[in-house]
């Protein structure tokens, strides 16, 4: 019985590059914390490792704005 070879579906090199291109990061947002919320930050990265505060910090605010998109989706009137 002969085996029928597996087409690979390959990706247009130009919407990698455009996909890739849309991940870029160009838009710079500085916060200010106290230090009872750095010391909570702080002991929150060391309890579970945590290496990029910048990778933390974008998580939990994109987290919280998707949810809340979620919940409150807009209206048009």
């Amino acid at each position: 019985m002969a085996r029928k070879k597996k087409m690979s579906v390959q990706v247009d090199p130009e919407y990698l590059k455009k996909q890739k291109e849309a991940l870029v990061r160009r838009h710079r947002q500085v916060i200010y914390l106290n230090d009872s919320e750095m010391a909570a930050i702080s002991h929150y990265c060391e309890k579970f490792r945590v290496d990029a505060k910048a990778a933390l910090f974008r998580e939990a605010i994109m987290e919280k704005v998707l949810s809340e998109l979620d919940d409150n989706p807009p209206t048009l009137f």
